[in-house]
């Protein structure tokens, strides 16, 4: 099935940037009578076997939405476990992925974490900073409001000190004070679990991505759905604003 799917799948129209908002751990395992933190595991399992694929077939950029910003608002206990399982996870991929050619990336903010985890985000970043591959890019403690206030602050404290002038902005400017400065926009949004939402992920960059929304849940994630959504992709008229008709003419 999934070499089925390669063969289709046109090489030379790929998703550049690939984000996926990973939902349905907790239910998942909730409907198997397991503990939410096996949901969790599982899901880790799926984030190893889509990675795989994604620098396999030449994906550029995959973004995971791995721990938002109001995640820390579940009890204590799941928060303290998730934190102990991406430490553990982080630090046995690592090599893996620095094998691979993959290139670890992190985006989110850093203020509130703590040593450890922080300790294992810097590690994962310096040994796979030359890697030339896929990029990897987790959003940890991530949301897309707290980003674009932050941008906004830093954007007017250049003003105030001189280094910008407010003639300066555009969207070009803004992209370099966001966390995903230097990467492209995601060109395909995938949310698991069925959910029809965002939920505060990457508002700005996610302007003109294609959405695929999978009643799947995460852990059932498999190499195949992601071939399957890249498919859907391929299929799609992105027209950005133009109609069908100037994008035919251009072509000609």
């Amino acid at each position: 099935m999934i070499s089925e799917l390669k063969y289709n799948i046109d090489l030379k129209k790929l998703p550049t940037h690939i984000a996926i908002i990973m939902d349905g751990n907790g239910r998942w395992a909730s409907n198997k009578g397991l503990k939410r933190i096996s949901g969790h595991k599982e899901g880790v399992r799926a984030v190893r076997r889509i990675t795989e694929i994604c620098g396999e077939i030449g994906i550029s950029v995959l973004t995971l939405y791995t721990f938002s910003s109001e995640n820390w608002n579940r009890p204590t206990s799941e928060v303290k476990a998730l934190m102990s399982l991406f430490i553990k996870s982080l630090n046995k991929e690592i090599n893996k992925l620095k094998a691979n050619n993959v290139q670890f990336r992190v985006m989110g903010c850093t203020h509130n974490l703590s040593n450890d985890i922080l300790d294992s985000l810097k590690d994962g970043i310096e040994k796979t900073k030359d890697n030339s591959g896929l990029i990897l890019n987790l959003a940890f403690n991530y949301g897309s409001r707290q980003e674009i206030v932050e941008a906004v602050k830093n954007i007017g404290t250049d003003i105030l000190t001189g280094e910008l002038k407010v003639t300066n902005i555009d969207e070009a400017l803004i992209n370099n004070y966001l966390y995903t400065h230097g990467l492209p926009d995601p060109d395909l949004l995938i949310r698991t679990g069925g959910d029809h939402r965002i939920s505060n992920f990457m508002l700005w960059q996610i302007a003109y991505s294609e959405l695929i929304i999978t009643s799947k849940y995460w852990p059932e994630f498999q190499k195949r759905d992601l071939l399957d959504c890249i498919l859907q992709f391929q299929s799609r008229e992105r027209r950005f604003g133009q109609l069908s008709e100037q994008l035919i003419n251009e072509k000609n």
